[in-house]
């Protein structure tokens, strides 16, 4: 199986690298519904980073413990307290909030990092980026209806998450610049596994071995969601795999339904086609344009 999968061109491999990290995604997002039922959503966040580092130990020996050198660990730390805030508002809005709605919502992080890009890096963002994020955040209201349905926490917990996240992805871009992919990930779980474990506390209590099973699920997860995106993006094009990233909302139905009895309504997927697909034009466009930036080079 595996050599036919070798077999396969690179395209197709991103492809199907995507669709799985997408269930991957989804199944992770949802055991986090599911866990929060026994566990404060922040204690779950700890523990999905205390594993994280602990399965990056192996990483760091083999790759030796000098790649943790840096002379920016400002910055490292500034990283680690906004994907902080982004991940507890995150995992919080995952355990009131219907998957359907939180994935579709979730897509808005690209347009805020592409306006924060512009507006504190200074990058420039032509006329149909500006468009995109337009059509984008509109989705956003047409899935929250501001002045006809109240809009519920959850929902504003998500889209803060998103902007909190999209301040985190400008500090990724400046660190990638001189900082190794390796120490860029091990200092994420170095900064967050204390700093969630703090916002931890005041709801602490010990899981039992089903909840720790129900943990160690979400790590896995997330840990094969992460791979599976990264390899898709190194097979193939962005403009190839990012499409495919929709199939979020596909996973997300069946489980919400399956597992929680959750039936969104149809504005959801409007919104969220609207968010998605103004994302998905911003990531192939800017992936473009740097392809033009290093042809050029």
């Amino acid at each position: 199986m595996l050599n036919a999968y070798h077999r396969l061109p690179p395209a197709l491999k991103g492809l199907l690298l995507m669709l799985a990290a997408t269930a991957a995604f989804a199944s992770m997002h949802a055991a986090i519904r599911h866990a929060s039922t026994g566990l404060h959503p922040f204690e779950i966040a700890f523990f999905r980073n205390f594993f994280m580092l602990i399965l990056l130990l192996p990483v760091l020996q083999r790759v030796g413990f000098s790649v943790l050198r840096t002379q920016r660990l400002g910055l490292y730390a500034l990283r680690g307290a906004l994907n902080t805030v982004a991940m507890l508002s995150f995992f919080f809005a995952l355990s009131i909030t219907p998957l359907v709605q939180v994935t579709a919502l979730g897509f808005s992080a690209p347009l805020f990092a592409t306006l924060g890009a512009a507006l504190i890096l200074g990058e420039v963002v032509r006329m149909r980026r500006w468009m995109a994020m337009i059509v984008g955040f509109a989705g956003t209201l047409v899935i929250l209806r501001p002045g006809l349905v109240e809009i519920d926490t959850g929902s504003m917990l998500v889209l803060f998450s998103s902007a909190m996240w999209a301040l985190a992805l400008l500090c990724i871009k400046k660190l990638s610049a001189t900082e190794s992919s390796v120490a860029i990930t091990a200092y994420m779980a170095i900064f967050m596994a204390p700093m969630t474990l703090v916002a931890a506390i005041p709801f602490w209590q010990w899981p039992t071995l089903d909840q720790y099973a129900a943990l160690g699920l979400i790590a896995f997860l997330g840990t094969i969601a992460q791979t599976c995106m990264n390899q898709a993006l190194h097979e193939a094009d962005a403009s190839t795999v990012l499409p495919v990233d929709f199939a979020k909302l596909i996973w997300t139905t069946a489980l919400g339904y399956l597992l929680f009895a959750e039936i969104p309504d149809g504005w959801t997927y409007v919104g969220g086609a609207m968010i998605f697909g103004a994302a998905t034009y911003i990531g192939i466009r800017e992936s473009r344009l740097k392809q033009k930036d290093t042809a050029q080079d």
